[in-house]
């Protein structure tokens, strides 16, 4: 499968060719359908072992309720993305080879299908650093990493089952709190410093959180109506049912369309070009 310029960053020079940023479900073998876990509760109605396709999963591979998941209870599967890695595990990966047709490559999928998301996850964090003058500091380790990522995605099965992604992570996150300290600190005056809060339903209507720390900071259902987070870094922040109507997220650093899709916004709401 070719590579598409889905990412600011695929045009910049010097990178290499990055694998589709972006989930296309047309070319996935439904494979978080079937190789995730669901927790019934407010996102899933159900309990669903890894390994196990939900019970609306079609032959076709398609969900036989996907007009109506929220209503059916699904609310999580509306929000999730692969960032790609469901293509890319089952068109690059495994060849075009399905798990139903070819069930001796099920279990060896459905461990690598996870592995590549987290791959693809850090691909688009760095991809994003890369685009961010701020960061020019640490671009150059931000290029390496990327490279070294970017590889890691064309391994073969059973590598990709046998990696260990903790480490990477690590090393990648370095980098990128690094690079977010670089773009906040362009913002004058003191910054918001909420990393790993617990907001949730907290009262921030009209806040100004230029340049705030609020990665990993939970703000399920908070009411961040008309807020102010230009270059606010938002990492790992849970977005659930959060109230951004009128807020301006332009410059927002790491977000993600997953964390969009969590929460509630109007046609006031400003994001980012690529999201």
């Amino acid at each position: 499968m070719d590579s598409v310029p889905n990412h600011p960053a695929a045009a910049v020079p010097g990178l290499p060719a990055l694998p589709v940023l972006q989930a296309d479900c047309a070319n996935c073998f439904a494979l978080c359908c079937v190789a995730l876990p669901f927790a019934k509760s407010n996102d899933f109605a159900v309990n669903k072992p890894a390994g196990t396709p939900c019970k609306n999963l079609q032959q076709d591979f398609r969900c036989g309720i996907h007009t109506r998941l929220r209503d059916k209870g699904f609310q999580g599967c509306t929000v999730f993305d692969c960032f790609g890695a469901g293509q890319q595990a089952s068109q690059v990966t495994f060849g075009g080879r399905d798990w139903r047709t070819h069930p001796g490559t099920a279990g060896r999928m459905f461990e690598v299908f996870p592995v590549l998301r987290q791959l693809h996850e850090l691909l688009f964090y760095v991809a994003e650093a890369l685009t961010l003058p701020a960061a020019a500091p640490v671009h150059a380790e931000l290029r390496r990493a990327l490279t070294e990522t970017e590889e890691l995605t064309r391994a073969d099965a059973q590598a990709l089952a046998d990696l260990d992604v903790g480490p990477l992570r690590q090393r990648i996150n370095t980098l990128l709190l690094k690079a977010s300290e670089l773009v906040r600190a362009k913002v004058p005056g003191r910054k918001k410093n909420h990393r790993g809060a617990d907001l949730m339903g907290a009262r921030l209507s009209g806040a100004d959180l230029r340049g705030a720390n609020l990665r990993g900071a939970y703000l399920i259902a908070a009411d961040l109506t008309g807020a102010d987070l230009r270059t606010a870094d938002l990492i790992g922040a849970d977005l659930r049912d959060t109230n951004l109507r009128g807020a301006d997220l332009r410059d927002a650093v790491f977000l993600t369309q997953p964390q969009l899709n969590a929460a509630q916004g109007n046609p006031t709401t400003q994001i980012p070009p690529a999201l």
